[in-house]
């Protein structure tokens, strides 16, 4: 299986609850690069890379977060990148 790379915007409560460092976490425990970051208009932003079983597993995990509530999220594939970490911006 090849690597993917998601963005991904979340909406819903998912500023101020521990979001970007769940994620980070998650994505980190799962090999997974990429960042997180939080928008001006309450949303959170997150570009993810590596197997997509991989990526749908963090998105589970951050769903099974009992402060995050995920309202829905919009997703498209877009062109790997080179980087070796997951971070928060």
């Amino acid at each position: 299986m090849s690597d993917v790379r998601k963005h991904i915007v979340f909406y819903g409560r998912v500023q101020g609850v521990g979001f970007r460092y769940t994620a980070k976490y998650l994505a980190q425990s799962l090999e997974l690069t990429g960042w997180v970051r939080n928008e001006y208009d309450g949303t959170v932003t997150m570009e993810v890379q590596g197997r997509e079983a991989r990526i749908n597993k963090l998105l589970v995990g951050l769903n099974q977060n009992r402060f995050i509530t995920i309202d829905w999220v919009d997703t498209k594939e877009i062109p790997l990148e080179e980087e070796s970490s997951f971070r928060v911006r």
